[in-house]
Formats: C-alpha cells, structure tokens, sequence
C-alpha cells in the first residue's frame, strides 16, 4: 500500500455545478440564503485562519485545548487504527489524535479540496512517514464509501462545523455517520456550546472587522465565478443571536436598493434597502441535546469533554445497541 492514495468521488464541475445550483435557489428565495461552504476560496480561507487567531474567536482554542488534553482518552476508548476526518482542511489540530493513536495504521481525511488535502498530506507524511493517507475527494455531507483500512476506526468532524447545518440537515448527516460505523467504532465530534450572548456576538462580529471581510467575500465568490457585478461596499456585515434556535446568523445588510445581475445564471436579484441575505447559521449546543440527536441517529454518547472554561465540547459516541 502507498502512503498516498488519493480518491476522488466528486466530478470535476462538482464545485462549479454545486455554486450555481445554490445561489439560484438561495437567491430567488425568501428569505434570501446562501450556505457557508462559499466563503472558503483561497483568499476565504486565509481570512479564516485569521479569525481562529482573534482574541474573541475563543472556538478554535478552545477545541485544541481539549485535543490536547483528551486525545490520550480518545485513544484510549477508541484503539482506532484508522482515523477518518471529515473536513479535514490543513489536518492542523488533527496532529494531537495522530500523535496519541500509537496504533494508527491510516488516516483518512475527507475534503472537497484536492489541493488542501494534498499539502496537509505532503505536512504530515514528512512527519510520519509510516502512516498511511487516503484522501478522499468528497462532500462529508453526502453518504460516503470509505476505503478499505484497518479497524476499529474513528471518525472526526472537528471546528463545530456541525452547528453551520440546520436540524433537520443535522440529522440527515448523522444517520449516514452512523451508516459508517461498524461495532467497536467510534465518532468524535466538535461542539460549541451555548454561552452569554455577548461572548458569541463578539466571536462573530470582531473589532477588527476581520468577519466582516470574511463574509463579504462570499460575493467576491459569486463576481469571479459567475460574473456577478456586485461590490461588497453595498453590503453591511451582521452577525446576531437567535434565542429560540440558539444559533448565531451572519447576514449581508443591503445599505441601498439595488439589483445584482448574476450573467452565468440569468439572473436579475433585486435587494431593498437593509435587505438581509443569510450566510451562515452556527448553532451552540447542550450536552443533553447533543446526546438526543445522537441517539436519534443510532448512535450512543459515552463521553464529553469540555475545556476548562466551559465554552466548547468534544463528545465520544458509538454504535448504540
């Protein structure tokens, strides 16, 4: 077996087909959305490792925090000779699993990035020339074939990135995890937690106004690849707390009336003025919630770890029954 194989199950306009298809049906609903996996081009991308390092971004520390402290646990409950990471990105934090899963023999990172899960593999062969890495070219929210590696095997979904998707898509998602898992596997997964009002808008909506440029480059995203003749000046930045969800929404604030023209798709999308388009829901958790929609999806919470302060959870669960 090579240390790299590399699989793709996406065709190669996937991206491309996928944008277009959800700014057509974003755009022209009521209210106007868009889902957060735009704001990650390049330049998306560095902005967001530019807000992990933020003093009100407490998520990403918190979480290392944990992985620091409980990977020798995870370990320890798992004996995972394979690790699978959906949205594995840089495969940054994904280091202190690596480091206390003595026994891995694979890791599989799952991503829709060829090019970011070919340089975390070129990072981390360099250090670990022993392990073997199939990247999977895939979407994690779409029902996955794994590789065939060696078990038992634990799957990671890391950064909260969870709370970006609705109930009922939280559900959708955790079945097909569960549908992945054979007896004696586990699943690793990243929660933020529900927290003082304050704290969260702040993470969201930063002095800096690093966010603010995040989320506006998702119309930078739709002017390069659909044409579209926006200009990120017309738009607000918001970021709020929704009680009743207990989530946060980022949205773009038209300060104007103005039309949008999006030529690849036909489209004329017109904005009144403070107009909102959403783009992006982060939902915060409960350990009791969390062990609820686990269940649902046939899966069993058996551990929950915190950071010192509270703030985010990383929770062990398996195959129930």
């Amino acid at each position: 077996m090579s240390p790299f194989e590399l699989t793709r199950t996406l065709p190669e306009d996937a991206t491309g087909a996928a944008l277009r298809a959800d700014v057509l049906h974003g755009l022209t609903a009521t209210p106007k959305t868009l889902p957060p996996k735009w704001f990650y081009d390049a330049r998306g991308s560095e902005l967001f490792e530019e807000i992990t390092r933020l003093p009100e971004y407490y998520p990403t520390r918190a979480e290392r925090e944990i992985l620091r402290d409980r990977a020798a646990d995870v370990a320890a409950a798992t004996g995972a000779r394979t690790l699978v990471e959906l949205g594995s990105g840089s495969s940054d934090k994904t280091r202190h699993l690596l480091d206390a899963l003595t026994g891995l023999h694979s890791y599989v990172p799952v991503d829709v990035s060829e090019s970011a899960l070919r340089g975390a593999a070129d990072a981390l062969l360099a250090e670990r020339p022993r392990l073997h890495v199939h990247a999977l070219v895939a979407d994690f929210t779409a029902r996955l074939a794994l590789p065939k590696t060696p078990g038992p095997r634990v799957v990671a979904f890391l950064g909260g990135t969870i709370g970006n998707l609705l109930p009922a898509e939280r559900a959708v998602f955790l079945r097909a995890v569960r549908a992945m898992l054979d007896p004696g596997d586990a699943f690793v997964l990243g929660t933020d937690l529900v927290k003082d009002e304050s704290v969260l808008v702040r993470a969201y909506d930063d002095a800096a106004g690093v966010t603010a440029e995040f989320n506006k480059n998702v119309l930078a995203v739709l002017a390069r690849e659909l044409g579209a003749d926006v200009d990120p000046a017309d738009f607000d930045h918001v970021a709020l707390w929704d009680r009743r969800a207990e989530w946060i929404e980022m949205r773009l604030r038209a300060r104007s009336a103005l039309t949008v023209k999006i030529p690849e798709l036909g489209l004329a999308v017109p904005f009144e003025e403070g107009e909102e388009l959403r783009t992006e829901v982060s939902a915060k958790f409960r350990r009791e919630g969390v062990r609820a929609e686990l269940a649902a999806a046939g899966l069993t919470l058996a551990h929950w770890w915190t950071d010192a302060e509270g703030r985010f959870a990383l929770s062990l669960a398996t195959v129930a029954g």
